[in-house]
């Protein structure tokens, strides 16, 4: 396969989603199944109502921030898909955050072209888009956030990363990675970073992760967390968080409160849902949880994520890959959109992954789209066709969670570990030595 221009590249990506969108709208008008999803009806409803200078959340099932129901105020005033248009902007613009992110670290270019062409010719990141979903937005968010890092941005990765957490709050789970990050040694505040690149990485045999989790604990707990970056970063993003907060319980009362926040933390599904622990809720849909099951069910997430966070937290790309599959695999409700979450991720860590395309990769392809679709078989039989089948869609939920578990252990093992930043002292070092 030849040399793809990226811009090309992208010029074919926004032509695609505008095409997309386009036929979407005619599905839309002729055809039973509609394009659109249901969600977007929903974000464009409570627009509709912020216009009106009414409360979004007059709108049953709004359950975000009152911010994407402000971005989408045009769909009543300009054209009802203008949230299209400003989400599948978004998508391209990961696409162009992942690029800048692997052209940082020292990425050759056909390589950072391939991996972008993971997100954005990816059939289902570009239906999600185009469909009428803000997954894209976040994602543009964090790919930012570790972009502010890595040119040492500190302030406007703590503003972006405190507002992103208001907007969607899963990315809390990168807290700690980051605050980890900030060490002394490899970062310092008003100082730009020195970034470890592709080529110095080449070559090594994959890194006993075992022996840098012990190094990196025993070190850190020997140095003290309260630095000056991690207090900035603590500080500023936990003020922007609660800013917004505060401003819209003030603008929505209980009603914001309960909606955009409190529901995500207790939230439970019976139904369109790939969690494990489905079939327990549909049981007791219509009793109340104990505390000891809810703490049953938080536990495996909470030491999965410890895990991870301790193994890889200073190569921050493969550290947010690898906790948002594990986050999304143990979570009490999983649905499609989520795993967008960790799409937006995955390029940044393949010019770092030995593992052969022709075929550990195929398996793990087809071993992820074979869980799902035997999945959504029974899904259909439950949903379209009345069948009692939810016996058999819990144990394809197990199969699931055993694929997503598969796969996170084989690029964990085919993974060659880069911390994201070098030693200043190592940097600084060989500086002087190419001065001599």
């Amino acid at each position: 396969m030849g040399f793809i221009d990226f811009r090309s590249l992208l010029l074919f990506s926004a032509l695609l989603r505008v095409i997309l969108i386009v036929y979407g709208e005619w599905q839309d008008t002729h055809m039973e199944v509609r394009y659109t999803d249901v969600d977007y009806l929903v974000f464009s409803d409570a627009a509709s109502l912020m216009v009106s200078g009414k409360s979004p959340y007059g709108r049953t099932t709004y359950r975000y921030s009152p911010l994407l129901a402000f971005l989408l105020m045009p769909n009543s005033i300009i054209h009802h898909s203008w949230g299209k248009f400003l989400f599948s902007a978004s998508d391209l613009l990961v696409g162009w955050f992942i690029r800048t992110i692997l052209k940082l670290r020292r990425v050759p270019e056909n390589l950072c072209t391939y991996s972008v062409m993971v997100w954005l010719l990816n059939p289902f990141t570009f239906t999600i888009g185009t469909r009428g979903n803000c997954e894209p937005i976040v994602c543009a968010v964090i790919l930012w956030i570790i972009i502010c890092l890595m040119n040492g941005n500190l302030l406007q990765a703590a503003f972006w990363y405190g507002l992103v957490v208001h907007f969607r709050i899963y990315p809390i789970i990168y807290a700690l990675p980051i605050i980890l990050v900030l060490d002394p040694h490899y970062f310092q505040s008003g100082q730009k970073p020195v970034l470890s690149n592709w080529r110095s990485s080449q070559g090594k045999a994959p890194q006993n992760s075992t022996k840098v989790t012990q190094k990196y604990i025993i070190w850190n707990a020997l140095t003290s967390l309260l630095t000056r970056g991690r207090i900035m970063f603590g500080l500023i993003s936990a003020a922007v968080f609660f800013s917004c907060t505060l401003l819209f319980f003030y603008l929505y009362r209980w009603e914001f409160l309960h909606e955009a926040l409190l529901y995500h933390l207790t939230r439970t599904d019976p139904r369109h849902n790939f969690s494990i622990y489905f079939y327990h809720i549909y049981l007791h849909y219509e009793q109340e949880l104990s505390v000891v099951e809810k703490l049953v069910s938080f536990l495996p997430q909470f030491i999965v994520q410890m895990v991870l966070i301790c193994c890889f937290a200073l190569d921050i790309p493969f550290c947010f890959f690898a906790q948002t599959v594990a986050f999304v695999a143990f979570n009490k409700v999983i649905t499609a959109q989520y795993f967008v979450w960790f799409f937006c991720l995955l390029p940044l860590i393949l010019p770092w992954c030995n593992m052969r395309l022709k075929w550990e990769g195929l398996c793990c392809i087809f071993i992820w789209m074979g869980a799902q679709m035997h999945w959504l078989m029974w899904g259909y039989l439950l949903e379209f066709k009345g069948k009692n089948v939810f016996l058999q869609l819990w144990m394809a939920s197990l199969m699931f969670l055993a694929a997503n578990t598969f796969i996170l252990i084989m690029f964990i093992r085919h993974h060659r570990y880069s911390r994201i930043f070098e030693r200043l002292e190592h940097a600084n070092s060989k500086n002087a030595m190419k001065l001599e």
